[in-house]
């Protein structure tokens, strides 16, 4: 019988298989959907995929690819969802892995048992269930597919139709609308630069502005600064260079007609275009202010100007939840999660989470390294300091995170990716107490 459990079969999911796997460590894998792929596999029928039509991704290839099965060298530097579902499955393929997955199996419950847990999980088709037994747990689940909307939603009654990004698709049903994008963050910018083409009127509203960072700088993908020597060096001096070059190579958002942002570049989870300085520019979307109130068919904004609109799209991203679990076993109250290292759960042996961060860079090499060191921890190879020690790691990541970032339930699981990959590598070199004494105890 599989000693681990593994929920879910994005690109975390599927990188805590392959390491497994390499290790030869028993594991059943569970995935809602009919394929592999999570967010990345557009009109997923799990029901949970929030890719649209033209969606490519924002980290490059050499950012986003696995260590251990590097990405073609023919794909573009930032590659569609098309391309990218086909590279995940070309991994799992290459790898050897696909039969440990059980497709259209919903996991429903995960309940902690003397030792381990015990895992309910649910046949989609025939409605079956059925209850195993597992030592651990990894729980890949992903952290974009539940909407969070505006709390609380604002006043007024708007007669016009409100969807989240997460269901927005395709343009086709906006074409000739007046619409209203609700964001700065990057599907924002992204949904509104493809509407601001086809709509009647493209409004941006925000509540506050963004530092927009290009997909390329001097022809380089900008995303190769987190792995350059400028990720290396203090905050300040980051800072300083990555406001300098974007003021040599774009100027400041103002000029383009976004308001000016008020926190400093790299206190926000950087906002990556490169059309929607351009399109704001023309004069393509209008940018407004955030929403005060809804009066029918119009939208007041906090200027107080009114525009009458058919359509609002939200995108004020997601809520971490984990429906599988009681909601005292991992809290999420305001997307706050407490885990060692974004790992581990001090008060749960056996429990694990992978790819619950948002990083300055790429998850994807970053949930393999998390991956290499849970196998290290199920093995014996590496230990966990103690319950104390953990709970204080936890405390001085909330507290470097409320210093560094402005206040909001987006930046609650951001990390480095430098800084991140060094710890998880210092992580896999704490021995087990039995090795550090000799005891064999």
């Amino acid at each position: 019988m599989a000693e681990v459990c593994v929920i879910g079969a994005g690109s975390s999911g599927i990188a805590a298989c392959q390491v497994l796997h390499e290790r030869g460590i028993p594991f059943d894998c569970f995935e809602t959907g009919s394929q592999i792929g999570g967010n990345w596999r557009y009109l997923n029928d799990n029901g949970m995929s929030s890719a649209y039509r033209t969606l490519h991704i924002n980290t490059s290839t050499r950012q986003m690819q696995y260590a251990s099965y590097p990405m073609p060298a023919e794909l573009p530097a930032y590659p569609n969802h098309f391309q990218i579902a086909r590279y995940f499955d070309d991994y799992v393929d290459h790898f050897g892995f696909r039969d440990q997955i059980s497709f259209r199996t919903e996991v429903t419950a995960v309940v902690p048992r003397d030792g381990g847990y015990d895992v309910t999980v649910r046949d989609r088709e025939s409605g079956a269930e059925r209850t195993q037994p597992y030592r651990s747990v990894l729980v890949a689940n992903g952290h974009h597919w539940d909407p969070r909307w505006p709390e609380p939603d604002f006043p007024g009654t708007f007669t016009g139709e409100r969807v989240h990004s997460h269901f927005y698709k395709t343009f086709d049903p906006y074409a000739g609308k007046r619409v209203l994008v609700l964001g700065i963050g990057n599907s924002a910018c992204d949904i509104a630069v493809e509407l601001s083409r086809v709509a009647d009127r493209t409004l941006l509203a925000m509540r506050r502005s963004a530092h927009v960072l290009p997909k390329f700088l001097f022809g380089v993908p900008t995303d190769h600064l987190t792995t350059s020597p400028i990720a290396r060096v203090p905050l300040w001096l980051q800072r300083l260079s990555v406001r300098t070059l974007l003021a040599l190579s774009r100027g400041k958002v103002t000029s383009y007609g976004l308001p000016k942002p008020d926190h400093k570049v790299l206190s926000a989870h950087p906002t990556v275009s490169d059309d929607i300085l351009t399109r704001v520019g023309h004069g393509d979307i209008t940018v407004k202010p955030n929403i005060a109130r809804f009066d029918g068919s119009f939208v007041e904004f906090a200027d107080g100007s009114r525009e009458e609109v058919d359509t609002v799209v939200y995108c004020t991203g997601y809520r971490i939840t984990f429906p599988f679990l009681a909601d005292d076993i991992v809290p999420t109250t305001d997307n706050e999660v407490a885990l060692y290292q974004r790992v581990v759960p001090p008060d749960h042996p056996g429990l694990y989470f992978l790819g619950l961060i948002q990083p300055l860079g790429a998850i994807m090499p970053l949930a393999e390294a998390q991956a290499h060191w849970i196998a290290d921890l199920i093995t014996g190879a590496a230990r966990l300091p103690s319950a104390a020690e953990m709970d204080r790691e936890i405390r001085s990541y909330r507290e470097r995170i409320s210093r560094r970032y402005v206040a909001s339930k987006r930046h609650t699981i951001e990390v480095d990716f430098q800084e991140y990959l060094a710890d998880l590598k210092r992580l896999r070199r704490m021995l087990p107490s039995s090795k550090l004494t000799g005891t064999g105890s």
